[in-house]
């Protein structure tokens, strides 16, 4: 059955507002003050958005369920003919996929919000209440962090197009044992945006929110997990075009 694009909006809707509902949800509850996961780890948090990952593309299955700009900037590289059945890869059709991704990843990052409101309005560093919406560098240095980033959207956007051409081809688990290998592997210097949804979306809901005590929302450094997975994706697309049969 042909997809429309009024349905790939709200699938991609739906999908990234789980991943970011569950992925901001881990990391909620192991950094902010008296949750029951505090100081769980870094482990918790890798497989939280995995697991993020694996509820978002079911839940946006019908559009192939990307999830990330960088996904689809990677197909749209890769020459891809359609996004889902019936959704031929065309400028708009690739906006419809952006739309819905920022939407649904604003709306996530709302629901952390609220599920996780009075651990919020707890005394915390803010750099810790910035650290639920959006990622931050170990070690600050821009050119890096771009690297890193540009890797780790590599790995992930290559490996999606190599063994199923789109994410759900994949098969949830897959993806989500994927990404979950990504952050234990490359996450410790950037925090593994590795989708420029997942960070410039709930970011601004971040600088919107009535978060007490927040700070800054680190607009210097915002530029790095949304250009470097684009730059990552494409790269990917492109590479995957010349290797993959």
């Amino acid at each position: 059955m042909d997809v429309s694009l009024g349905t790939v909006f709200v699938s991609e809707i739906m999908g990234t507002a789980m991943l970011l509902l569950l992925g901001g949800g881990v990391v909620a509850n192991v950094i902010l003050p008296k949750t029951k996961g505090f100081n769980s780890g870094w482990i918790v948090i890798t497989f939280g958005w995995g697991l993020g990952v694996f509820a978002g593309v079911y839940a946006a299955y019908k559009s192939g369920a990307h999830l990330n700009f960088a996904v689809t900037i990677g197909l749209l590289a890769n020459g891809a003919a359609e996004y889902a059945p019936g959704v031929a890869v065309t400028f708009a059709s690739t906006m419809v996929y952006l739309a819905g991704e920022m939407v649904g990843a604003f709306l996530g990052a709302i629901l952390v919000f609220l599920a996780y409101k009075k651990h919020f309005d707890e005394d915390a560093d803010p750099g810790t209440k910035l650290a639920v919406f959006s990622t931050g560098p170990a070690v600050r240095n821009y050119g890096w962090n771009f690297v890193t980033e540009v890797i780790g959207t590599f790995v992930l956007v290559f490996i999606i197009i190599a063994f199923g051409k789109t994410p759900s081809g994949l098969g949830p688990l897959a993806v989500a044992l994927l990404v979950v290998g990504i952050g234990l592997s490359l996450g410790g210097p950037t925090g593994y945006a590795i989708n420029p949804n997942r960070d410039l979306g709930p970011r601004i809901a971040h600088a919107l929110l009535p978060i007490k005590g927040k700070g800054s929302s680190d607009w210097g450094y915002a530029w790095v997990p949304v250009l470097g997975p684009i730059v990552g994706g494409a790269i990917a697309g492109l590479v995957a075009t010349a290797y993959v049969v």
